[in-house]
């Protein structure tokens, strides 16, 4: 009996040295290419006036180099520095890592419902889709009695509140201008509500900037300390559909330095220090073969399932960037986020397995 019990505890004390986060981030950047990610720009794209609007010099000047990972690292420096020499970075295709979407209409609404639930459902297959009838991963999460009341979300997209259907999922969900702070804001997020209602509405009511998705979650982190927190933006698919592409590298860059600056943040704060894991994504790829669909997605354009995705976090090995042939998909993004965090996604529809290739050394 005794020794039953002891050989309990080495199991029970192994699991839980084992399982070093506590807390994830998760981030999406809408419809960002893995052509940018890993090549740079594309200079077919800067050097057409349709696309460069009328400054390609700026372009150049800010994101180019003769050296293609030099120019990648210009557009996201802090994916090619601190995450790819201490986490993984995935879909590289020039090297066979690809990573795709496995709903069949690669775009927005079926693509983060994928990623979220770890399943494709063919009925959800438009982006004015109602709510989503599927349970998504920071649901069951908002279940597990260490998290509870703990897991949060903030989207520039106002469609958000259906893909993780707030009303039935149990956890808060800012999405686009909704106020945040409830009845009794503090005096930052009274501020933050005020700045962002007042603010210039290129994309009208459906989407906010993102710069008050990025400010209304980071504040929300340093004041309620979620163990789980999701942040989707999207201008860069908003200025990519406009044919901007400054403006599309430049969203891309500023997302990059949020992200370089809530790892910040983590890494100083006892909460989160070194119990914390990000990971990134895209919920669709986009047009290259003809480079005029650089600006479109969905099943008519070539290339628009290709995504990609970062990790880093005590539960990932550092291996920087992935070089092995082999081929992923959005679906397993669910299940790997539960499984950092300890647990097993089961709910009433089918679950993809999660990235083994994420955790093995």
């Amino acid at each position: 009996m005794k020794k039953s019990i002891l050989i309990l505890f080495i199991l029970l004390s192994y699991k839980s040295l084992a399982q070093k986060t506590e807390n994830i981030i998760i981030i999406t950047t809408d419809g960002f290419r893995w052509q940018e990610v890993f090549k740079g720009i594309d200079p077919a794209i800067a050097n057409d006036k349709k696309f460069n609007q009328g400054d390609s010099t700026y372009i150049y000047k800010k994101y180019s180099s003769s050296d293609f990972k030099e120019s990648r690292k210009k557009i996201m420096p802090f994916l090619w520095s601190e995450i790819v020499s201490k986490g993984q970075i995935y879909g590289n295709r020039d090297l066979g890592n690809k990573v795709d979407v496995s709903n069949p209409y690669w775009f927005s609404y079926p693509g983060y419902s994928e990623i979220m639930t770890g399943n494709v459902d063919v009925a959800v297959n438009s982006n004015s889709y109602k709510a989503n009838p599927n349970v998504n991963v920071l649901e069951f999460l908002n279940q597990q009695p260490k998290l509870k009341g703990k897991v949060n979300a903030f989207g520039a997209w106002d469609a958000f509140d259906r893909i993780l259907n707030e009303e039935r999922s149990g956890f808060p969900v800012i999405s686009a201008f909704d106020n945040v702070g409830g009845n009794k804001p503090t005096a930052t997020q009274k501020l933050l509500n005020e700045m962002r209602n007042n603010s210039f509405k290129p994309f009208h009511e459906d989407e906010c900037l993102d710069v008050f998705t990025h400010y209304q979650a980071l504040d929300e982190l340093k004041t309620k300390k979620p163990k789980v927190l999701y942040i989707a933006y999207g201008e860069t698919d908003e200025w990519a559909h406009s044919g901007h592409y400054r403006s599309y590298l430049d969203a891309a860059n500023q997302v990059d330095k949020w992200i370089a600056a809530i790892w910040d943040f983590v890494q100083n704060d006892p909460q989160y220090k070194n119990k914390t894991t990000l990971l990134i994504t895209v919920d669709h790829g986009r047009g290259d073969k003809t480079k005029t669909q650089w600006t479109d997605h969905g099943a008519d354009v070539p290339g628009a399932s290709e995504i990609w995705f970062a990790a880093i976090g005590p539960e990932i090995a550092p291996k920087g960037e992935i070089k092995t042939a082999s081929q992923l998909y959005q679906k397993q993004i669910a299940q790997t986020i539960a499984k950092i965090m300890g647990y097993t996604f089961t709910t009433s529809h089918p679950v993809a397995n999660e990235f083994t290739e994420l955790f093995q050394e």
